[in-house]
């Protein structure tokens, strides 16, 4: 775990990537700012995201590499914010240069990457997180409000579904090498819901995947991720877990999560929520709308850790867990059996 850190003033933060998908540089600077933290360098590859950052932060260093930004500059945490497969190579250079490093989900593509990372920040003593920001999703906390009250029992399983029937696009997500494949993107949000709901060790992991048909209508041709990947998780508990995300499902789950319980079952997508529990004679149900998220939760925890010791939330050895399923899950798949979870 990093040292705290000393001094007064403002803990000086920056990015690597100010990337065009969603402002993410932009949005990361921002809630570091809202913490209390200090925007004070970036690192991107294109001039003119260099230039968008400049304008959007007045003042602010900008670097052409991470090399040169870790030489020139006294930033002390960093937000990588680049593709999947780029995420472990970037975060090594900065932690073994003594910098603070939060990667963006997934927080890397293998296990062996995520072991590597954690390693590296325990013997520099620096901190290492994920932005697991959906942590804190409304949807997430009113789910965790009513499992936790007991009002479906014990936890039975979990089942996780994002699918349509839709050719992926023509960008870097719909590459395998690049992305890691389907399960990456929205799978590392809804298992890391499922294991905020299941707080138990995975023992078992066993994977499924077809590929192929949408290959060649894309621009990625046989490096295409998988039309559909699904994963079934066994957990110390005797609960169990699956995951579903699919561009083959003509008729979609119209929840994102099912938890069934031995006295109800609780279901929610990002808006809604349903409880259906039995009644006499008949079930009862009961819907409503999620409250508001509270992401900024995140780097106010990361901030506080730093400052004043606080317990970090998204540990690294947490943010493996969602890695850890999916990296089996496809190694599964290959070899047609399940697979033992290892933990740290």
């Amino acid at each position: 775990m990093a040292k705290k850190r000393s001094g007064k003033d403002p803990i000086r933060v920056g990015v690597i990537g100010y990337g065009a998908s969603f402002n993410m540089g932009r949005a990361h600077l921002a809630q570091m700012q809202a913490a209390g933290m200090q925007p004070v360098a970036m690192a991107e590859l294109l001039k003119d995201r260099r230039e968008a950052a400049a304008a959007d932060y007045p003042g602010i260093e900008t670097y052409g590499s991470v090399a040169t930004m870790l030489k020139k500059s006294d930033v002390e945490l960093l937000a990588v914010i680049t593709e999947h497969h780029k995420h472990a190579a970037l975060a090594l250079q900065c932690l073994k240069a003594g910098r603070h490093v939060v990667c963006e989900k997934p927080f890397a593509v293998t296990t062996a990457e995520c072991d590597a990372m954690i390693a590296a920040a325990k013997k520099n003593q620096v901190l290492l997180s994920t932005y697991h920001n959906r942590h804190w999703d409304g949807c997430i906390l009113k789910a965790m409000e009513t499992i936790g009250s007991g009002a479906i029992g014990e936890v039975v399983r979990v089942k996780a579904h994002m699918a349509d029937y839709a050719q992926p696009g023509d960008w870097w997500r719909s590459s395998k090498r690049i992305s890691g494949g389907v399960l990456y993107d929205w799978g590392v949000h809804l298992l890391e819901y499922t294991l905020q709901i299941v707080n138990s060790q995975i023992t078992e992991v066993s994977g499924f995947a077809h590929r192929g048909f949408w290959a060649d209508k894309t621009a990625w041709k046989s490096d295409t991720i998988e039309d559909e990947g699904f994963a079934v998780v066994r957990f110390a508990s005797g609960a169990w877990a699956t995951l579903c995300i699919s561009s083959l499902d003509a008729k979609p789950a119209p929840y994102w999560l099912e938890v069934t319980g031995t006295k109800g079952t609780y279901s929610f997508d990002y808006g809604r929520w349903e409880l259906v529990v039995p009644g006499d004679g008949e079930k009862v149900t009961r819907t409503g709308r999620n409250p508001r998220d509270e992401g900024q939760r995140f780097y106010d925890n990361i901030a506080a850790h730093l400052a004043k010791g606080e317990k970090l939330v998204i540990t690294p050895e947490y943010a493996r867990g969602p890695v850890h399923i999916i990296d089996l899950a496809c190694t599964s798949a290959k070899k047609g059996r399940a697979l033992p979870a290892k933990h740290r």
